[in-house]
C-alpha cells in the first residue's frame, strides 16, 4: 500500500490508505483515542484508534497509520482544518520514532527569547513559528524571480575571502593553511569583478560581521540579498532597480504567503508608486533642524520613518548622499558635491533594510580611494584588474533578509526571523567563555 499526501485523502472516501506524521494531539475516549496527525506542511487529519492498537502514545511521535477514510458524522465536521470533512479509522499503527515528552506547551509558546533560541529545535514545530520562515522562504524567491525577470544573473560567492572587503575591524579572521584569511563581510567586490562581464548579477549569500554588539537588530551571520547593476550612471537608476525588486518580493507575498500571514495577523503595508526620497543633510535640516547630520542611529532612521509616514504615508523611505568618508573606498563621490557620495539607505518602518551605492569603475580613481584610505593597493590587486579592463559604470545595494523578515512581521528581535543564531554570545547555543563571564 503506497502512502498518499492528505490532501489527496478527502477523494479517497471508504478506501483504505496509507498516511504517515507527527502526533499533534491526543483525545482519549473510553475505548478509542482520537489522534490528529500532522504533515509537514501543517496540514492536520484526524485519526481513530482503537486502545488496543498504541498502548504507548505521545506527542510528536513520528507513526504510519493504516485505516479506511470515512466521512465525519454529521456534527463533527471540522471547518477550520482542509480535512475536517473526514477522518481515518486506523487499523494498523506502526511507530517510526518516539518523543519524549514536550518540555513546555508547543502551541502556546510562552518562552523568554534564550529559552526560545536554546529549545529552536523543537520550537520550530510551532506552526506560527514556521510560518516565519515559509514567509522568509516567499521573500528570497521574489527577490531570485524579480532579479530574473530584470535580466539578472545568478552567482554564487565565496565566503572565504584573501581580503576584507568592507574595511574596517568588524571582519573575522581565520587560518587558512598558516595564512590570514577571512570570513566575507559581504559579496562585493565578487559582483563588482562579476559585472565588467556578465552586466546584471545577483545572489543569495551568507555574510558576516564581527560586531560586538548584542541589539535587537545585529547578528554576526546573516543573509544578504546582493545586486549589482552595470551601465547605470546616475543614483535615480539605481534607486528605481531597487524599488522594483521590493515591489517584487511584496508581490509575491501577497499572492503566495497569505495563509502564513493570516496567521500571524500580518497585514502587509502598501508600497507607494515612487518611494520618497530625501538626501542626508535635508534631513538633518527639515527633520532634525541640525545642519551637520553625518550618519543615522536607529533613534533617527525611526524619527525620519515617522515624518514620512506622517507626510507622505509611506513605510518607506530613501535616504541618499551619506558623506563619502562614512561609505566604503569603492563608493562614488557626487561630481558636484566630492563630500558626498552617491550612495543610499533604504529604511522600512524605522530600520535600515537595504544599503547601496554607485562604484567607482575608472581604475586610477579606484587606486586613489584605497590610497586615502589607507588601503594597500597590493592587497586587492585580483578585484583591481576588472578595472583595468573594462570596468563599466556600475552601482548595486544588498538587502538584509533576516531584517526585511523582522519589520515586515513585526517582530521584537531579529533573532526571531533567524534560523541559526550567531551572535556575540551565541552559536546555536550559548558560548561557555561568555557563560562563565555573566
Amino acid at each position: 500500500m503506497k502512502k498518499i499526501s492528505f490532501e489527496k485523502t478527502l477523494k479517497k472516501i471508504g478506501k483504505k490508505i496509507k498516511v504517515l506524521g507527527w502526533v499533534h494531539s491526543i483525545r482519549e475516549h473510553k475505548n478509542f483515542i482520537f489522534l490528529d496527525l500532522r504533515d509537514e506542511k501543517d496540514l492536520i487529519l484526524q485519526i481513530v484508534l482503537k486502545k488496543e492498537l498504541a498502548k504507548r502514545i505521545n506527542l510528536e511521535d513520528v507513526v504510519e497509520i493504516e485505516g479506511q477514510v470515512l466521512k465525519r458524522p454529521k456534527g463533527m465536521v471540522n471547518p477550520k482544518i482542509e480535512t475536517g470533512k473526514i477522518e481515518i479509522k486506523a487499523e494498523k499503527i506502526r511507530f517510526l520514532n518516539y518523543a519524549k515528552t514536550l518540555p513546555f506547551d508547543l502551541k502556546n509558546l510562552k518562552l523568554s527569547l534564550p529559552e526560545y533560541l536554546n529549545w529552536f529545535p523543537i520550537v520550530l514545530k510551532n506552526q506560527k513559528i514556521k510560518s516565519i520562515f515559509k514567509i522568509q522562504e516567499k521573500i528570497v524567491e521574489g527577490f531570485r524571480e524579480t532579479s530574473k525577470k530584470l535580466g539578472f544573473f545568478e552567482f554564487q560567492s565565496p565566503i572565504i575571502c584573501a581580503f576584507s572587503s568592507e574595511g574596517g575591524a568588524e571582519v573575522f579572521k581565520i587560518d587558512y593553511f598558516s595564512k590570514e584569511a577571512f570570513l566575507a563581510q559581504s559579496p562585493q567586490l565578487y559582483k563588482q569583478i562579476l559585472v565588467s562581464s556578465f552586466g546584471k548579477v545577483f545572489c543569495v549569500t551568507k555574510a558576516f560581521r564581527a560586531e560586538p554588539s548584542l541589539t535587537s537588530r545585529h547578528l554576526c551571520e546573516f543573509t544578504s540579498l546582493d545586486c549589482e547593476i552595470g551601465f547605470i550612471e546616475t543614483l535615480e537608476e539605481l534607486l528605481s532597480i531597487c524599488e522594483k525588486i521590493i515591489k517584487g518580493i511584496f508581490r509575491k507575498l501577497e499572492k503566495e504567503a497569505k495563509k502564513e500571514l493570516n496567521l500571524l495577523k500580518i497585514e502587509l503595508p502598501k508600497i507607494p508608486k515612487r518611494i520618497p526620497r530625501i538626501k542626508l543633510f535635508e534631513a538633518g535640516k527639515i527633520i532634525f533642524n541640525q545642519d551637520n547630520l553625518e550618519d543615522l542611529d536607529p533613534e533617527k532612521e525611526e524619527k525620519i520613518c515617522q515624518y514620512f509616514k506622517k507626510k507622505e504615508n509611506s513605510s518607506f523611505v530613501f535616504v541618499t548622499h551619506f558623506p563619502i568618508f562614512k561609505r566604503p573606498f569603492y563608493t562614488l563621490p557626487d561630481p558636484n558635491s566630492p563630500q558626498f557620495s552617491l550612495s543610499f539607505d533604504l529604511l522600512f518602518e524605522g530600520l535600515e533594510i537595504v544599503s547601496g551605492s554607485l562604484r567607482i569603475h575608472k581604475f586610477e580613481d579606484l587606486l586613489e580611494s584605497l590610497k586615502k584610505r589607507n588601503l594597500d593597493p597590493k592587497n586587492f590587486q585580483y578585484y583591481l584588474l576588472a578595472f583595468e579592463y573594462g570596468m563599466p559604470p556600475h552601482g548595486g545595494f544588498g538587502l538584509g533578509l533576516e531584517r526585511l523578515t523582522k519589520q515586515i512581521l513585526k517582530l521584537k528581535n531579529i533573532r526571531e526571523a533567524t534560523f541559526f543564531v550567531r551572535d556575540l554570545k551565541r552559536i546555536d547555543l550559548p558560548l561557555k567563555e561568555n557563560e562563565k563571564n555573566n
